[in-house]
């Protein structure tokens, strides 16, 4: 049985979608879940092979890209992303049994959830004070062990530890999503679906030009970016790394001809990997089979083409 680390504890959304990886049969069958304290800490399992795979969290719909899982898998050996999966995300306001709403003075939340619950919280608990947890899981745990008097959580952390429900499908924004991906050692990517997601990190030249000439090798080979982002390297003032992802795998000709130009001229490009989308995102890299056997023809002679 392989084992999966996820953020943790046990309750969070993360095991949600570790849940229902396991359940469209990623792993091939049932896998041991081993909880982490942080994005980072279930990717580090990974690196020191104590794990055979991590899920985290990458992407929210609301909030955007999770920076601690960006500069997880920026940073120490590679990792691979290998699979993918999407959870509507809405809130459960947990408190002890007996707890009302008019009773909350603090509540308990991961940062990305509060920002998340910014307005309901504004409008049903205008004087509570807000408590920061270590994740949604641990914010339930904070009630329990009185902390708080409310977390922002899940509906399976209070089951857990049987806490009551305050107010259930709590969110700012409807149809709010977030993405996980299931991170991995270094591998063979998934065989290529036609709707595909590669990932890479680049760190450029810090000279004129050096990002318009990276986005110019998508844009000649008709390749969709659709999440362009910049972390800082923490190296020194101005220097970032840049965080790209487009549409199509790394076995379609036109992205496996960018990757090669990109490692020919940036300073360094990490390849986080090619799978499946949970849903398509974009327009898909042109075919490269016309001009394959257009150039072929060409090889062998043949005449009036």
């Amino acid at each position: 049985m392989p084992r999966i680390a996820y953020f943790g504890p046990s309750g969070t959304f993360t095991e949600m979608a570790l849940a229902k990886l396991e359940s469209t049969g990623v792993f091939g069958g049932p896998v041991e879940r081993v909880p982490a304290a942080s994005q980072g800490a279930a990717i580090e399992l990974v690196r020191a092979a104590s794990v055979e795979g991590a899920v985290v969290p990458i992407e929210s719909s609301v909030e955007g890209s999770i920076a601690p899982t960006l500069d997880a898998l920026a940073v120490g050996p590679r990792l691979q992303i290998i699979a993918e999966t999407e959870l509507d995300v809405a809130f459960t306001i947990l408190g002890k049994p007996g707890t009302e709403l008019a009773d909350v003075k603090r509540v308990a939340a991961y940062p990305v959830a509060a920002a998340q619950v910014r307005l309901w919280l504004a409008h049903q608990l205008p004087g509570a004070e807000l408590y920061t947890s270590a994740s949604n899981a641990a914010a339930a745990e904070d009630v329990a062990a009185g902390h708080a008097d409310a977390a922002v959580s899940t509906a399976l952390a209070g089951q857990r530890l049987g806490l009551s429900v305050l107010a259930s499908g709590v969110a700012d924004h409807d149809q709010a999503v977030t993405r996980f991906v299931l991170v991995a050692p270094p591998q063979p990517a998934p065989p290529r679906t036609g709707t595909d997601r590669t990932s890479i990190v680049l760190e450029l030249a810090n000279e004129p030009g050096s990002l318009m000439r990276a986005f110019a090798e998508f844009a000649t080979r008709g390749i969709d970016l659709t999440r362009i982002e910049s972390r800082p390297t923490r190296t020194g003032m101005g220097t970032y790394r840049f965080y790209l992802d487009c549409v199509g795998h790394i076995d379609d000709a036109a992205v496996a001809e960018a990757l090669k130009a990109l490692h020919r001229t940036a300073a360094r490009i990490r390849y986080l990997g090619s799978w499946p989308a949970t849903a398509p995102t974009g327009t898909p890299p042109p075919a490269d089979e016309p001009a394959a056997a257009w150039l072929a023809d060409l090889k062998k002679g043949v005449a009036d083409l």
